[in-house]
């Protein structure tokens, strides 16, 4: 028996969406990803939004470099399945929203909240990252 043979575009057969892997919108690049504790320190100083699915800090840094973005789940979040999937959630929000609405220069932390980042509407928490960033 031959395994079935993948469709010759980059659409899946029976869908109007894109095969895994050939999103129109590019991951994160390493470098604007913070990983380092100093960093999400002097992002703690700055101007925090508190949204209902998330809390976004902002630090900006006065240089024209890249933005760059931070992660995090504390354990009120929930077991390790919850915080990781809260955290590919916030990940996935901000590949999405931050090249549009974020600003160079600045540093974005975004803060997963208890038993709501994982289960709130992705298409809220969108709407929300999108409020939070606008100017006030």
């Amino acid at each position: 028996m031959t395994p079935p043979e993948a469709p010759a575009d980059s659409v899946r057969a029976g869908s109007d969406q894109p095969r895994a892997g050939l999103s129109r919108l590019a991951a994160l690049k390493s470098d604007q990803v913070l990983k380092n504790r100093a960093d999400f320190l002097r992002a703690a100083r700055g101007p925090r939004v508190v949204t209902p699915g998330f809390v976004l800090q902002i630090r900006a840094r006065g240089d024209d470099a890249p933005l760059r973005v931070g992660f995090t789940c504390s354990k009120k979040v929930g077991n390790a399945v919850a915080r990781n999937r809260a955290k590919r959630r916030l990940r996935e929000i901000a590949r999405l929203e931050l090249p549009a609405h974020g600003a160079a220069g600045t540093d974005y932390v975004l803060i997963g909240r208890h038993q709501v980042t994982a289960t709130r509407d992705f298409e809220q928490m969108r709407r929300d990252l999108r409020a939070a960033l606008a100017p006030k």
